[in-house]
């Protein structure tokens, strides 16, 4: 299976993108107390709350072009299968976080400015974010985009094309994306930061390994009746 050095270059870049997208989300992003009417105003209404959630988004959508491309370079190892199984599970867990995020972004920022209502306002916020169904498709995305890196990790390891720790930093950065958001502004940055460094790590690899020669996988050669009866009568001539 012959692949192509430009589409894994490009796909490491898109990692690469996802993962200073990743990183300038939290730190772009207003850091008010959101309990407050006011501080839930004063960050939500702000062109900084769109722009770092609208990073956010495109980080989940160039992520899994990024692990295409990986399972493009792993394509004639033992791991190819898990590879894309990765990628497919990082397209769909994208694909279910990504409403989440627009509610979030254009949503809350439409309910905290100057024609949203001041009064009910931290009740509106709450049932946006937590309403059932929402909640559960966002939670259910991000654990799929954890599982995803984490078959990454473990793809890569197998692998013997890339580095083999060159995604453990990438897989623990999707793993702790939903428990960071528990977490105070330090600890989100902290995470963004984590994030960014993996991504950069193993898209430098993969943008590496692009211009290696790979072993091309044929399927094995049918033999002949007669090559096999030649093998049966000459026991001496099985490989050992």
């Amino acid at each position: 299976m012959s692949t192509s050095p430009t589409r894994i270059r490009a796909g490491a870049i898109a990692l690469a993108a996802a993962g200073l997208l990743f990183l300038a989300y939290p730190a772009l992003r207003p850091w008010h107390d959101e309990g407050t009417v006011a501080g839930a105003t004063a960050s939500m209404s702000s062109t900084a709350w769109v722009t770092a959630h609208f990073f956010a988004m495109l980080g989940f959508i160039l992520v899994p072009l990024g692990l295409l491309a990986l399972r493009s370079a792993l394509a004639a190892s033992r791991a190819e299968p898990l590879a894309l199984t990765a990628a497919v599970m990082a397209w769909i867990g994208s694909g279910l976080v990504l409403p989440y995020y627009g509610a979030e972004d254009f949503g809350l920022h439409a309910i905290a400015g100057s024609a949203g209502p001041r009064a009910g306002l931290l009740g509106l916020v709450h049932a946006v974010r937590f309403q059932p169904l929402a909640a559960t498709i966002f939670a259910t995305g991000l654990l799929l985009l954890a599982a995803a890196a984490i078959m990454v990790a473990i793809a890569v390891w197998r692998s013997h094309v890339l580095p083999r720790a060159s995604a453990i930093l990438f897989a623990t950065g999707m793993a702790l994306f939903l428990p960071q958001f528990f977490g105070p502004a330090s600890v989100r940055i902290a995470h963004g930061i984590l994030l960014a460094v993996g991504s950069i790590i193993l898209a430098a690899a993969l943008w590496a390994s692009a211009g290696r020669p790979r072993a091309v996988v044929t399927p094995p050669i049918e033999r002949s009746s007669a090559d096999v009866g030649g093998m049966a009568r000459h026991p001496a001539a099985w490989p050992s």
